[in-house]
């Protein structure tokens, strides 16, 4: 990937944060997800975000469900307090030694509703499992997976193992490897340590989104350049000096 198509891909993936997103983000990288107004005024004044526009804010997510009112602050509600713990997971993910097997899920149920499918479908995603046809996902069986999350009752789910003849085909059907690497090496090259706080923010996002959607395979299924070990560790270093200087910024 040459110097311009690196430069696109860091476009495409480090977003501009709406007012919004400097507070989830905020949060989803505070532990525990609670900070009072005061702090998180502050976070917005590092983005040029006016205090009216970050209570006004806080109120808009707070009346969502969003966000729950803390004493004198807020905290992230239950589903974004499990997605800030599939993002920390997924900074120092546990996998095993792979025996060459697959883990297979196929849903059995009839007719579901939209929301049904799509709440199955993120579950699904969120565990690193891709679908192969509609209601079969599978994945190399080198991490822990849960299918049943509620969204689907166990009784509308079947469970294989499986052990593909020929798996780097499947691999490359089953997920976009090329595209993965080139945007993970992207994201190294925009970790830079002379960012200012509200761009290594904003690129502090995109890293995690990014580590979000690493299917996580086994060495044995991946190119030796592969560039996962490298983000994750590039990431850690970023993240360590980027949070002490957010932490200065926001001591009383």
């Amino acid at each position: 990937m040459n110097r311009v198509e690196q430069e696109r891909n860091v476009a495409a993936l480090v977003r501009p944060l709406s007012t919004r997103s400097v507070i989830l983000s905020a949060l989803l990288g505070h532990h525990p997800p609670v900070m009072p107004v005061s702090q998180l005024v502050r976070v917005g004044a590092l983005f040029d975000i006016a205090e009216g526009t970050i209570r006004v804010a806080l109120s808009r997510m707070t009346t969502s469900g969003e966000l729950l009112r803390d004493g004198d602050g807020y905290r992230l509600n239950d589903r974004l307090i499990e997605r800030q713990q599939l993002q920390d997971s997924s900074r120092q993910p546990q996998t095993s030694a792979w025996d060459g097997s697959w883990r297979m899920v196929a849903i059995t149920a009839g007719r579901r509703s939209r929301s049904e499918r799509d709440a199955f479908r993120n579950a699904m995603r969120a565990q690193r499992m891709a679908e192969l046809r509609e209601g079969l996902w599978m994945r190399p069986d080198n991490i822990a997976v849960s299918a049943s999350d509620g969204s689907e009752s166990s009784d509308d789910l079947v469970y294989f193992t499986s052990y593909p003849r020929d798996p780097e085909p499947l691999v490359r059907e089953l997920w976009d490897l090329n595209e993965w690497s080139e945007r993970a090496r992207a994201l190294l090259s925009a970790m830079d340590e002379s960012l200012a706080l509200p761009d290594a923010f904003a690129v502090s996002a995109a890293v995690l989104r990014h580590l979000m959607v690493d299917p996580l395979l086994p060495a044995e299924l991946l190119d030796n350049d592969w560039p996962g070990a490298e983000l994750r560790t590039t990431y850690a270093s970023f993240d360590s000096r980027f949070r002490a200087e957010l932490e200065e910024q926001l001591r009383d």
